[in-house]
């Protein structure tokens, strides 16, 4: 058996497990494939994006559990965890994928709301009288 590369990636308030392993570009997310899971072919780009900056697509099979936030903030996770994944598979990946900033784990979250406004920042409006 080929070797399994492991690596977790964050985005938002998801979090994904990524297997990696020698293959044929297959990719399971949840137990469905790749474009059933995320339908919205921008978002897909975005999870093939760790493959095609380092030019293997196409060579592994990627085994994904993702939970967590919204299908943006996963195709974030999922995109994270390939990108670290690959990097773990061989450490000439690494600069390229650093490079586009692909190993950065993004750090923005949702503001809390603060009590007294109607969300985050925004304040009901000003009355003189």
């Amino acid at each position: 058996m080929s070797n399994v590369f492991y690596a977790t990636g964050r985005r938002k308030t998801s979090a994904a497990r990524v297997f990696l392993k020698e293959g044929t570009g297959k990719i399971v997310v949840n137990g469905k494939q790749l474009d059933e899971y995320i339908v919205d072919p921008t978002r897909r780009q975005l999870v093939l994006q760790p493959f095609e900056v380092t030019s293997t697509k196409g060579q592994f099979d990627a085994f994904v559990t993702v939970k967590g936030g919204g299908l943006t903030g996963q195709a974030g996770a999922i995109r994270h965890g390939v990108s670290r994944a690959l990097s773990g598979v061989d450490e000439a990946h690494r600069p390229p994928l650093k490079a586009v900033g692909l190993l950065t784990r993004d750090p923005r979250m949702v503001e809390r709301k603060k009590f007294g406004l109607k969300k985050a920042r925004k304040a009901s409006q000003f009355s003189k009288r």
